[in-house]
């Protein structure tokens, strides 16, 4: 039997020295089979060694073709020389005047009398001071979640992996968007979860699609965005909610409501959790209302739920190190009673709309897919760009954007699409990348 990663490492090889570039189409497996005289399963173990190693992405339909750059935590940008590559990838918001405003919610904790106990151990329902503060922050729209119902994580990411965890079995079926948040394609890889994509249309996730996919095989849970979705920003108005609660129902799935970027759009229905307050755990995090270094995770266990639920979330947070930390618990509490977290928050709204005008004057003319208040966009890419070639190309020009792979899931095509964030730049130098990404599009490939 031929050495499969021998023929690996030639392809690999084959890439790093440019002969393949990025964006280049891979012969199919059974024609590769046949030029180097190996049996079809061989091929497709070289196939699935090279996706394994992050050099190429294969596309349903389409084929495999040679990414732009090994993937890492986000699409990985490989910097070009001489340059200081803008990150449109990673959202970070971070507005003038915020760290003073934190500063001065911090003084109070580092007091000698106060610091003892803010370092102390925390428990997953940290105390009640934090859960009424938490309270007070996630209510939007008439709903406020009970006190004693809220659980806290380190961060948003790690209630998402709590919440997996707890809801679906090894081996078990997760319901997503058909585009999703990369981070849960990650976390159900590594709990041996199946991504079941479910169609989406303007308002988000279709119920009606929901429904058939868990007719045809009972989904665990469902994971959804219905505020500002991410990618797309698309939000789901109140009767699309209603529909979607109508199937979660009694016997439907239990929804994974994530809300983490919905502080940006105050005159959003409620979410999901208070139509469906007995089918859905919501997670939202502090990382972007403020900034991912000092945060908390915060998830609402349902109304009413799987027997002993809220203890086998609690373990799961345990278990996997998800806990809060006290100082942080401490100081998101403070933050949030003091009036920052409010302070902040009204800045970051001015500055997305900033931003966006910035986006409609740049990329004018182009199938741009956006919500005013989002700190995001979906750029449906002009023929005969693909998504991982323009990805490359804009690398080269010093510009890190990711291609709509990164949050499609298997077994739906990627589009030939890039989301483009808008947070961590400053104004102009946003400005000057979008023009850079406009006139690259407009030249073609």
């Amino acid at each position: 039997m031929a050495d499969y990663l021998g023929l690996a490492d030639a392809l690999a090889a084959e890439i790093a020295a440019g002969r393949l570039r990025p964006g280049d189409r891979l012969p199919t497996q059974r024609a590769y089979a046949r030029r180097h005289r190996i049996a079809d399963s061989t091929a497709i173990r070289v196939y699935g060694e090279l996706v394994r190693r992050g050099l190429v992405v294969g596309e349903v339909g389409r084929g495999t073709f040679v990414r732009a750059a090994p993937p890492g935590p986000g699409p990985a940008l490989v910097e070009p020389a001489g340059r200081v590559p803008v990150g449109l990838e990673l959202n970070y918001p971070v507005t003038e005047g915020q760290s003073a405003l934190q500063a001065r919610g911090l003084a109070a904790l580092v007091r000698p009398d106060v610091l003892g106990g803010a370092t102390g151990p925390a428990a997953a329902a940290g105390t009640p001071e934090a859960r009424e503060a938490a309270a007070t922050l996630l209510a939007r729209g008439g709903w406020r979640p009970a006190p004693g119902r809220i659980l806290f994580a380190g961060n948003g990411r790690q209630a998402i992996a709590a919440a997996i965890s707890s809801l679906v079995p090894a081996g078990g079926r997760l319901g997503v968007e058909e585009l999703t948040y990369p981070l849960v394609k990650a976390v159900a890889e590594r709990l041996g979860v199946r991504l079941v994509p479910i169609a989406v249309d303007d308002e988000g996730i279709r119920p009606d699609a929901l429904a058939v996919a868990h007719r045809a095989a009972p989904l665990a849970a469902v994971y959804v965005q219905p505020t500002l979705h991410n990618p797309l920003t698309v939000t789901a108005g109140e009767e699309r909610r209603i529909r979607l609660a109508a199937v979660l129902g009694d016997r439907g799935p239990t929804a994974i409501e994530d809300t983490t970027w919905a502080f940006l759009a105050p005159d959003a229905p409620p979410p999901l959790a208070a139509y469906a307050p007995g089918r859905t755990v919501l997670v939202d995090s502090l990382s972007k209302r403020l900034a991912p270094g000092i945060t908390v995770g915060y998830l609402v266990l349902p109304e009413a739920g799987p027997q002993g639920y809220g203890e086998r979330l609690a373990r799961a947070l345990r278990s996997g190190a998800w806990t809060a930390a006290a100082f942080p618990l401490a100081a998101a509490t403070r933050w949030t009673t003091d009036g920052t977290v409010r302070a902040v928050v009204a800045a970051k709204r001015a500055d997305a709309a900033v931003r966006h005008r910035l986006v409609r004057e740049r990329l004018a003319g182009l199938a741009v897919r956006t919500d005013p208040r989002a700190y995001y966009c979906w750029w449906e890419l002009p023929a005969p760009w693909r998504a991982e070639t323009f990805v490359a190309a804009a690398a080269a020009r010093g510009i890190a954007v990711t291609p709509g792979s990164a949050f499609a899931v298997a077994g739906r095509a990627a589009p030939d699409a890039v989301r483009i964030g808008l947070a961590s730049p400053p104004p102009p130098v946003l400005e000057y990348a979008l023009g850079e990404l406009a006139a690259l599009a407009v030249a073609g490939p």
